[in-house]
């Protein structure tokens, strides 16, 4: 007995370290082989790595530790795969579960789940329905947002946050559905008919939070598929996270890693709109503070050249062109003058020396017949009786002729 003295009521630690040291001092399910399929795969940082072993009756929590996956020649794990595992089942005391500690893995096929995923995804993609050249791009603004989700997800909630933040201008349109289980697959195709039958949707949304291949399997139906391919509004596929990939994913539209990037995708970002419009706004104003310039120089030369051809600046000209001509006749004519008054002054000079008054003032005299002025130089001119006038220096004087 490993507990000799065993108490009357049991603390939990009691009973859980009870069940511990039990299982792992039982032969069978010390060294033991279980045979599954793999479902809620996961890897950590750490290397460690965490999955869930089920088959049609049951499922077993396991845990492959790096070391024991660094000696292993297993390939990388994934959900669906069929594999035996080989370890030892004991009790993790701390969340109070049993667990097989994985020592190796020995592959057994492609799972059941796995081979139908890749036998639709074969035959969907042969349709063409994966297609680059058929899917449609998403409207830049869209109006009305169509959303099929749980009412009761978590990712609804991150999505209408993330619209409501992003984007307010946006109306949403929910369509509720299952997004699990048996009957999701017709729900989720049904909530996408009835978007396009309402109409006012511009893009629809078809998301659900991670977990594992079962929980997302109705996302992997061919119903769905056929759902997302007839819509006539585009479609964003946003299930699981980012390591999740469904048949959705693929006949989608746009693909997005989760719902929260899926909401993100489907809408502008208002923040980023008004910060661009302000960018735009400034770049405005610099073309037209440039504009500005430009006729205000414009302007300026078209004045200047007004006031060239003006015939007030051509007046202005030729009057200051007359003034200067007037100066120049008026300063060629002072001199003229000058000059002339010099030559008459030294022509009034030469004559004065000629001048016969000068000869009278020395005593002679100018003889002149009164009859008719002219000069007496011979005494052949007059005759007896002549009348004549005798211009001396200082006057004239009559005489009659006597003799001759």
């Amino acid at each position: 007995m490993l507990f000799p003295d065993t108490p009357a009521v049991w603390s939990v630690a009691q009973l859980s370290r009870y069940l511990k040291e039990l299982l792992e001092t039982d032969e069978v399910v010390r060294e033991v082989w279980v045979r599954g399929e793999i479902s809620g795969c996961k890897t950590y940082a750490s290397g460690h790595c965490y999955f869930t072993l089920k088959d049609a009756e049951a499922q077993l929590p396991c845990v492959f530790f790096k070391h024991a996956r660094q000696r292993s020649t297993a390939p990388e794990l994934r959900d669906g795969m069929a594999i035996a595992a080989g370890g030892h089942i004991s009790f993790y005391e701390r969340d109070g579960k049993l667990q097989l500690y994985v020592e190796q893995v020995e592959l057994l096929g492609e799972g059941a789940l796995y081979l139908r995923f890749e036998q639709l995804k074969a035959r969907l993609a042969a349709e063409g329905l994966f297609e680059a050249e058929r899917k449609r791009p998403l409207p830049p603004a869209p109006q009305v947002v169509g959303i099929v989700t749980s009412l009761q997800a978590a990712a609804l909630r991150d999505m209408l946050r993330v619209l409501r933040t992003r984007y307010p201008l946006a109306r949403v349109v929910l369509a509720p559905t299952l997004v699990q289980g048996a009957e999701a697959p017709a729900a989720i195709a049904r909530a996408l008919d009835f978007l396009n039958e309402h109409g006012e949707a511009d893009v629809i949304i078809v998301a659900r939070g991670g977990g594992s291949i079962e929980e997302l399997w109705a996302f992997n139906e061919e119903i769905v598929a056929r759902a997302i391919a007839r819509s006539r509004i585009p479609v964003i596929s946003g299930v699981g996270h980012e390591t999740d990939v469904t048949i959705a994913d693929f006949v989608a539209d746009l693909r997005a890693s989760t719902p929260t990037a899926a909401a993100t995708a489907a809408v502008p970002n208002l923040a980023d709109w008004l910060a661009e419009l302000q960018e735009r706004r400034q770049e405005l104003t610099l073309l037209l503070d440039d504009l500005l310039l430009r006729y205000r120089e414009d302007l300026d030369r078209a004045e200047r050249e007004l006031a060239r051809q003006s015939p007030r600046s051509r007046l202005e000209r030729l009057q200051q062109q007359l003034d200067g001509t007037i100066e120049t006749l008026q300063s060629e004519m002072q001199h003229k003058l000058v000059l002339q008054r010099e030559r008459l002054r030294g022509t009034a000079l030469r004559l004065h020396s000629l001048s016969p008054l000068l000869t009278l003032a020395r005593g002679f005299a100018v003889v002149r017949r009164a009859e008719d002025q002219r000069i007496v130089i011979s005494i052949q001119q007059v005759q007896p009786g002549d009348r004549l006038d005798i211009q001396v220096a200082d006057g004239r004087i009559s005489a009659t002729v006597n003799t001759q």
